[in-house]
């Protein structure tokens, strides 16, 4: 299955105030917007890939009829996305995000090699940014 499955298309966090997150990833992370339908979802590019911010309490709710039949989802609780970021670049966006009054929850240094930051999004999300080579990715 390795061969099959190229890699991440899509992460899905969850937070039912659309407009506050709406600010924070597009404001403070700088990512840029695909769409918004009313207070279901918002959508971000994110490098190669998507993330997804959906409102939970719509998400649950099944599809009417006429709509693309996405089945009902949805989760409870602080989700966790991390984002890769380049070693030279990682003090640049802990910096960006201090200036912008987020807090810096932990830094972590790992064994294998490679750095990586802890913070939270307005919904409560634990966010990472770190470099890839904490997994062996270079």
């Amino acid at each position: 299955m390795n061969d099959v499955l190229e890699g991440m298309l899509e992460t899905a966090l969850y937070a039912e105030d659309l407009d506050k997150v709406e600010a924070f990833y597009e404001g403070v992370l700088g990512l840029s917007k695909i769409s918004r339908s009313g207070n279901r979802h918002v959508f971000f590019r994110c490098g190669p890939g998507v993330l997804l911010i959906f409102n939970p309490k719509e998400t649950i709710k099944p599809p009417s009829p006429t709509a693309l039949q996405v089945p009902p989802h949805g989760t409870t609780g602080a989700g966790h996305a991390c984002f890769r970021v380049s070693g030279e670049n990682l003090d640049a966006i802990a910096a960006r995000l201090m200036s912008e009054g987020v807090a810096i929850e932990s830094e972590v240094t790992w064994p294998q090699g490679g750095r990586s930051i802890y913070f939270r999004d307005p919904a409560g999300n634990s966010l990472e940014c770190a470099e890839a080579r904490i997994w062996g990715i270079e």
